[in-house]
This record gives C-alpha cells, structure tokens and sequence, in this order.
C-alpha cells in the first residue's frame, strides 16, 4: 500500500516512516524518540499485531485498516499535551469528511445554529473517539515521556477500522467498509496528514486550545445528554455539560453539583440507561 503524506504536511516539514506490518506504531514512534529523533513523524502501517488502547486494553489492527502514530517534542507540561487529543479527532474528522462528504447530513433545524443543527453522522466522544452511525470507527491514544533536555515526546496513536470493525467488544464498532464507504488504508492517511498540519496550527502549542475546545463541543456526541462515567470503583450520572479548559468531562448531576473528570469509561445516551 503507497502509504505518502500530503502537500500540506510535507510542507510544514514533517516525515513520514512506513512499515508494512508492525507491532505498535506508538511504540515506534517512542522508541524513536528516545534515541533522538526529532519529531514531526509520522508511522503508519495497515497492520498492528500488538497495539494498545486506552487504560491498558487492545487495539486491533487487521490487515487493512490504519494504524498512525505521530511524534511529537513539546515544551509544554502533560496537561497541554493532553489536549493534543482534540485537535487529533479534530483533524481525523476533518479527513473523514474530506474523503467521504456523505458523512456530512445538513438538516437544517429552524432555530438552530451551527454544528448542533447538523444530522452529522460523523461525531467526537469524549476523551477520544470517533463515531459513525454511533458506532466506534476510530480511537486516539496518546503516550507521552519526559526527555533528558527537559521537553516531552508525546505520541498520538490513531486507529481507523477502515475495512473491518473487532466483535468482542463491550459498545458497538463499525467500518467504512461496512457502511458502504469507498476508501483505504492510504487515502485516510493522506488526507489525516494534511487535515493535522491545519489543526497544528490552530492549537498552536496549546495557545489555540480554546478554539480546538469550541470546534470540537460543535462535533461532540452526546452534549446534553445523560451520561455515566466509572472512575474506578465510583459511577458519577449526570448531563454532558462541557468540556473545561484543559479537556476535562465537565458533568451535570442530577442535583446540580458539577463534577469534573479528566478519565474514566464514559456511556452517553442509551447506553448509559441501561448501564445505570
């Protein structure tokens, strides 16, 4: 697969380094980091055999799908690196939709404005996730480690289900493919590598969270609605109120206290009744 970064990421100088299979592509990317390299790359592969998600699980990456890993060296302390987070579902929705228009539904709703009065079949669920049709079609994962200069080499994993969607999982996942999508592997990846170099910017080195923050509540899932969110052994129920400024969950209870969560396992909707 003919995996090449786009005009605008080649452009704003990044690299890229492709494997046709691979254990982990975030593993590369820190191991990189540690003998040196400088940043600003990108690895990709259309297969993981030993990827990783979010509080220690698996992430699978059958032939076909994409598995994208970019590091970078920051200045900033964990807290702005972890909003790197958003502007990566940021971008991955910006290529998704550049590639695959029919994700975008206009409705229309009068008296509505903006994101919110949009069918978009694409949406954000927070910390990091991407859903089609409600289902997971991507996940974001981000690793970071202090090096010796006093900077941070964070990594943001990306994992698109592009032919294929894993079963045994405890939410519903679900494929390009398997909607009817035409794309690869490569064609995401093309258009994620210029999607990124344009949100980059906006972030900024954290200084433009505040846009990131307002352009990502536009495309979140389940803003408004009931949610559930096990942190460890305590399950907090409330609304969807917001995120903060440094990305946190911001949530409603019924009572009017407001929690803030920076992690936890988090069900919007329908799903969080019946895990209520």
């Amino acid at each position: 697969m003919d995996f090449a970064l786009g005009a605008k990421a080649l452009a704003a100088g990044y690299r890229l380094k492709v494997f046709d299979t691979i254990g982990s592509t975030n593993a590369e990317a820190l191991a990189l980091a540690r003998a040196g390299d400088p940043g600003r790359l990108w690895i990709v592969s259309p297969h993981q055999s030993a990827g990783r998600g979010r509080r220690g699980s698996e992430w699978s990456t059958p032939a076909g799908n994409l598995a994208a890993s970019l590091l970078l060296i920051v200045d900033g302390g964990p807290s702005v690196a972890a909003t790197l987070g958003f502007a990566a579902g940021l971008a991955l929705d910006e290529a998704l939709r550049r590639i695959a228009p029919e994700l975008s539904i206009a409705i229309a709703l009068d008296g509505i404005d903006g994101n919110r009065g949009r069918g978009d079949r694409l949406r954000l669920k927070w910390p990091n996730d991407v859903l089609l049709d409600g289902g997971k079609l991507a996940g974001i994962l981000l690793e970071a480690e202090p090096l010796a200069d006093g900077r941070l080499a964070v990594v943001i994993g990306i994992g698109v289900n592009v032919v294929s969607a894993p079963t045994n999982l405890p939410y519903p996942a679900t494929a390009l493919a398997t909607l009817g999508i035409p794309a690869d592997a490569a064609g995401v990846f093309h258009a994620l590598s210029d999607a990124w170099a344009g949100i980059e910017r906006l972030w900024d080195g954290g200084r433009g969270f505040p846009k990131v923050r307002e352009l990502w509540l536009g495309r979140a899932a389940g803003v408004g609605e009931e949610v559930v969110v096990k942190v460890g052994g305590e399950v907090i129920r409330g609304a969807f109120d917001t995120i903060d400024g440094e990305g946190r969950l911001v949530i409603r209870e019924p009572q009017g206290q407001v929690r803030v969560v920076s992690a936890g396992e988090v069900h919007f909707g329908a799903m969080a009744a019946a895990r209520a």
